[in-house]
């Protein structure tokens, strides 16, 4: 930890550590003696590296998520819960689990910060709260299975280009990989030619780089996703690779990906400019930097809406 302090690192994540403490006769999940674990790392780095920030990734309940998020714990989480739910919310057209979820989970203290992101380079796991899903007429199993079917192209009328990733054929229980812009649809909407799908899948990927680039936290943004890539289906090729199925969401980028980014004609070109613009609109508002996030009740089943209150920025409003 001191040695990769040393180089320079602003930021250390910590991998699982929900499961970094281990006890006979246990889950070995969340036990007391993680947390003290954690507690004196961070005294160590307190003492001989300050500026040092530790990020949970830890892919639990809810509730658990939050256990890790203390200034003398992690000051950066993963933020598992909004990632998945952004996905639920587009296959379902609805934004109730995705409301009831944030309103109960989101606030952290201002000594924190989540890191948010709408993929990552391994897995989309369906991570939500079965006692919230069932307040809003969802059941949590079925669900999953639903979003499993939908996120691999089983469900009729699906948008999606999505890989299972460790599916057990006798539950139906598995997760997901993808890229950004094939998960939204535009993969496909481009092998159809169908211009209305690809400006609908166009849409969906702005949609959901807003709200990960506006709602409050540290935004991520991962490899070939700001230049609009498909999945990456080689890794097939590979018998080092092929059973593994989250390197399909693992591109490598080559020089032809880069021209096509800026290129305005191709909807790839489109998604790099406004994802630019986007970011450049983050940099010059500073109330969506340091500030607090309130998530609305809209009373309406298909919006989305936060308000971020600054000091010195002034309110920001948005609905999706």
């Amino acid at each position: 930890m001191l040695f990769l302090a040393n180089l320079g690192c602003d930021g250390l994540r910590l991998d699982a550590l929900a499961f970094i403490w281990k006890e006979k006769g246990t889950q070995c999940e969340s036990l007391p003696k993680a947390h003290t674990l954690i507690q004196a790392f961070n005294l160590c780095l307190q003492i001989t590296a300050p500026a040092v920030l530790f990020k949970s990734e830890a892919i639990v309940h809810p509730d658990e998520v939050a256990q890790y998020i203390d200034k003398e714990e992690c000051q950066l989480s993963y933020n598992p819960l909004m990632m998945a739910l952004m996905w639920e919310s587009l296959a379902t057209r609805e934004t109730k689990l995705l409301t009831a979820s944030l309103k109960k989970s989101f606030a952290i203290s201002p000594d924190c910060s989540w890191v948010n992101y709408i993929r990552c380079h391994d897995d989309i796991g369906w991570t939500f709260d079965d006692a919230v899903a069932n307040q809003v007429g969802i059941k949590g199993h079925d669900h999953r299975q639903f979003l499993n079917q939908f996120y691999t192209g089983q469900f009729a009328g699906s948008f999606a280009n999505g890989v299972p990733f460790q599916a057990n054929p006798e539950t139906g229980d598995c997760r997901v990989c993808g890229s950004l812009a094939s998960l939204c649809g535009l993969e496909a909407a481009m092998q159809s030619g169908h211009q209305q799908d690809i400006e609908l899948a166009v849409k969906r990927v702005r949609l959901l780089n807003s709200v990960n680039l506006s709602i409050g936290g540290v935004p991520l943004i991962y490899q070939g996703d700001e230049l609009g890539l498909f999945n990456d289906y080689q890794y097939l090729n590979d018998p080092h690779k092929m059973d593994d199925t989250r390197w399909v969401n693992r591109p490598a980028i080559s020089e032809k990906d880069v021209a096509i980014a800026h290129d305005q004609s191709d909807p790839r070109g489109r998604i790099h400019q406004q994802l630019t613009d986007m970011i450049r609109l983050r940099q010059s508002l500073p109330v969506l930097g340091v500030a607090e996030t309130e998530i609305l009740e809209t009373y309406r089943p298909h919006l989305f809406a936060y308000v971020r209150k600054s000091a010195s920025g002034g309110p920001f409003i948005s609905d999706s």
